[in-house]
């Protein structure tokens, strides 16, 4: 069947999603144009080679999800940062926290792909810092005048932010359904994280040394 250019090429990016979402990516592009009853050479027409597709995927899977109005959300101070948070995750868990992007996620780190060094780059810039600098204006004394963020602050956000992820893959990789309702639980657990935060981010900030450098010292991996 002839189709518009466009109508084809996201056929066959829906396809590509969900088959390797199903089977991961060390298949076979020809399986691929099979269950699209099409042919390898119109597949690499509108992708010419399996890790340009990847790339679409990639693009369409995670980065056309990402939702800056997210980070300025987080970013109103006038609304309490407990608010902000729980906002942010709803939001968050609502665009990405669903079954293709989470296997596709999980495949690409078995296949040490550079999907998920790349996501977790942009969550660690975009998300984390701004995470962290929030933390500090609520948590701690002249938040403006001290030193640039820590890795280990990082790391504390990274509990959060992990714990989030990990109910997802417990719900969409294990299939372990929760009778307590993703709100509740994410309620309990920013309000858990903040009531240890509160006496806990201070003491950190305290002890992280004075640089000239921005952004995060040292290594966060």
């Amino acid at each position: 069947m002839r189709l518009n250019p466009e109508v084809r090429r996201q056929q066959i990016l829906d396809a590509a999603i969900g088959y390797f979402a199903e089977a991961g990516f060390g298949v076979q592009t020809r399986e691929l144009s099979r269950r699209l009853g099409i042919s390898q050479p119109l597949l690499y027409r509108y992708f010419p080679s399996k890790q340009d597709l990847i790339n679409a995927v990639f693009e369409a899977v995670f980065l056309s999800k990402w939702d800056e109005a997210w980070i300025a959300g987080l970013q109103d101070r006038s609304v309490p940062l407990r608010d902000r948070l729980l906002r942010f995750y709803l939001q968050y868990a609502g665009a990405t926290y669903q079954p293709e992007w989470i296997r596709i996620y999980m495949y690409a780190g078995l296949s040490d792909m550079d999907l998920n060094k790349n996501y977790l780059a942009l969550v660690r810039k975009k998300l984390l810092m701004v995470m962290c600098r929030e933390f500090r204006h609520t948590f701690v004394k002249a938040p403006d005048e001290l030193p640039a963020i820590s890795a280990r602050e990082i790391e504390l956000l990274w509990t959060l932010h992990g714990g989030m992820f990990y109910w997802a893959v417990r719900h969409n990789i294990f299939n372990m359904k929760s009778a307590t309702p993703f709100e509740t639980r994410t309620t309990d657990a920013i309000d858990i994280f903040l009531a240890g935060a509160k006496t806990l981010y201070p003491q950190i900030v305290a002890k992280t040394p004075r640089t000239k450098s921005k952004g995060a010292t040292g290594s966060d991996s």
